[in-house]
């Protein structure tokens, strides 16, 4: 596990990064645990940042780990989707903004953790595709994201054909936010961007995009963050025209 999946924290940053680049980061038992593990605790990190090493951000599933599953039994494949659908769960609910850096292919599970980053940057030669029905799977666990990020219409041309698509595609479906000849270097221009807010309205504003709640709710929660020490601090240090503490204090 800890050979596949790679963790670093650099100050207010958590860096998650798939290290298999031998097998093009392709998901395996090991990657899916240490991943589902690396996101589901990512402790008072303002921002994560998701990347792959070596030629791709990830090519899907293993041959080998699919290879496997040919083998398993219902309860035994059951507990195999749980085990992936735990694994994008955990990345769509971090509750820090996940900022992904993705070249080379984004295949299948690949493409699906991109649809659970909060913002994800591509090189302008990434490839994209969803790619189980080609081989008569299904993207059921990767779906919802999928449906979430893109939206029907190009969920329902993108998942039903397989077919591979550019960089420039996905930024016009909305899977990316942007293209950039260096995908990591922006990532991390977005991420320490994300860093230099409140970290506690950071993260309550993911929750709001993630969860809607209706406008009772809505009232509620900006009281709450305006009477809060971080709120409170922020409109001081605004109204005097100074940076606020969670700015300059050291990271």
């Amino acid at each position: 596990m800890a050979d596949a999946v790679q963790i670093r924290r650099r100050g207010h940053l958590l860096e998650i990064a798939l290290d298999r680049p031998e097998r093009r980061n392709a998901f395996d038992g090991a990657m899916i645990d240490g991943l589902a593990a690396a996101f589901a605790d990512v402790g008072d990190a303002r921002v994560v940042l998701l990347r792959g090493e070596g030629p791709s951000f990830s090519a899907g599933a293993d041959l080998d780990w699919m290879r496997a599953s040919v083998e398993l039994d219902r309860d035994a494949n059951l507990a195999e989707g749980r085990r992936l659908g735990a694994l994008f769960a955990a990345v769509d609910g971090c509750p820090a903004p996940v900022v992904a850096a993705v070249h080379g292919h984004a295949i299948g599970g690949g493409a699906g953790l991109v649809a659970c980053a909060d913002i994800a940057i591509a090189a302008p030669d990434a490839r994209f595709a969803f790619s189980e029905v080609r081989i008569g799977l299904v993207p059921a666990t990767i779906s919802p994201y999928v449906l979430a990020r893109i939206g029907e219409t190009a969920a329902r041309r993108y998942l039903l054909t397989a077919e591979v698509f550019r960089a420039d595609e996905a930024h016009r479906i909305g899977l990316v936010a942007g293209i950039a000849d260096d995908p990591l270097v922006e990532a991390e221009r977005l991420a320490a961007s994300v860093a230099a807010n409140g970290p506690d309205a950071v993260r309550a504003t993911k929750r709001l995009i993630r969860e809607r709640p209706d406008a009772d709710a809505l009232a509620r929660l900006i009281a709450e963050v305006r009477g809060s020490d971080e709120g409170q601090a922020g409109l001081r240090a605004f109204l005097a025209d100074e940076d606020p503490p969670w700015r300059s204090a050291p990271s």
